[in-house]
């Protein structure tokens, strides 16, 4: 069995390493000045437990391999770039049929729309619910403070379910460092990992959060966020059942090496242009909007958010304050 990794950023490439560490058969895709780096010099993968630098073969697309029934296809790109992925890959031959209808397909992504992007190209779509706090800010470079885990993941079916496949892919985490759970219900954890992810606007556009002021941001955006949830019908797991999750993932400081914020904030660093904002707080004030739940705090996030995308303004741009300014205005 090869994983192909499509998408080898911060949670895309510590994925990749924890295969190949575990002596998987891993491809990684990446474009640009990475993918450039990643060929001359491999992965150079930065842990509390030391420094690797992992000969992964990267190819910048499809068109430089050869689709097999033995591959496992694992989408890790933002889920902003999810379609044009999506399409590039389900098209491709495999044998007598295409990759959509012949190969699985892991989204290892924030928020709760990939899977249902993924399922209109793909007859087998799986769902990955990440804790992996990592860091792409260079090329060839990923740091991750997860200790003694790189991270924990919780696959499953989508849109419910388990079978061989999440339980191998499971096994094989897990003998790479990172914790791998099955669940038949790994939605509830990708909702619930949805809340969590609304802080990541508002880092991204005002910088830590660690003010009194900001943290109150924080909860509202967090309170309007479960009540479009609750409106909506939408289950997702409770405080006990996450804490026992969350209880797997413990950090560590690496001496000498940035840590960057989480992947908005990535974004916003690396210049990109775009930011997933759109599919976290974007998709509370989707469902607000269509189940009469107010959410102002989450849909001007997202516009600051997006308006610091499009100027090429960094992160931490908008003060806290000007934050509640603008909340306040009529």
């Amino acid at each position: 069995m090869r994983y192909i990794v499509i998408g080898a950023g911060a949670v895309g490439g510590a994925i990749g390493a924890a295969l190949f560490g575990a002596g998987r058969d891993v491809v990684l895709v990446a474009r640009g000045e990475h993918r450039a780096a990643l060929a001359a010099g491999g992965l150079t993968f930065v842990t509390p437990r030391g420094t690797s630098v992992l000969p992964i073969p990267v190819v910048g697309g499809p068109d430089e391999l050869r689709l097999t029934e033995a591959d496992v296809l694992i989408l890790a790109v933002k889920v902003q770039d999810s379609v044009a992925a999506l399409d590039l890959w389900s098209d491709q031959p495999v044998g007598v049929r295409t990759a959509g209808a012949a190969l699985p397909l892991f989204c290892a992504q924030n928020g709760v729309e990939g899977e249902r992007l993924a399922l209109r190209r793909f007859a087998r779509v799986y769902g990955v619910c990440v804790m992996l706090p990592a860091t792409h800010l260079a090329p060839g470079r990923i740091s991750a403070i997860g200790d003694p885990l790189t991270g924990v993941l919780t696959v499953g079916r989508y849109p419910a379910g388990t079978d061989e496949l999440v339980d191998r892919l499971c096994a094989d985490l897990e003998t790479g460092g990172i914790g791998g759970e099955a669940s038949a219900a790994v939605m509830r954890r990708k909702y619930n990992k949805l809340l969590a992810n609304l802080g990541n606007a508002l880092e991204a556009v005002t910088g830590p959060i660690d003010s009194d002021e900001a943290l109150a941001l924080l909860e509202h955006a967090r309170a309007e966020g479960a009540a479009a949830l609750d409106a909506a019908g939408i289950d997702h797991v409770g405080p006990q059942e996450e804490a026992a999750t969350r209880r797997r993932l413990t950090t560590a400081e690496i001496p000498g090496e940035p840590r960057g914020g989480g992947s908005t904030w990535q974004s916003l660093s690396r210049g990109t242009g775009r930011v997933e904002v759109d599919y976290l707080a974007g998709e509370i004030v989707l469902l607000g909007r269509l189940h009469g739940v107010p959410t102002p705090v989450n849909e001007l996030l997202q516009r600051l958010a997006n308006e610091l995308a499009r100027s090429g303004r960094p992160p931490g741009s908008v003060t806290v304050e000007q934050v509640r300014e603008l909340l306040a205005r009529p």
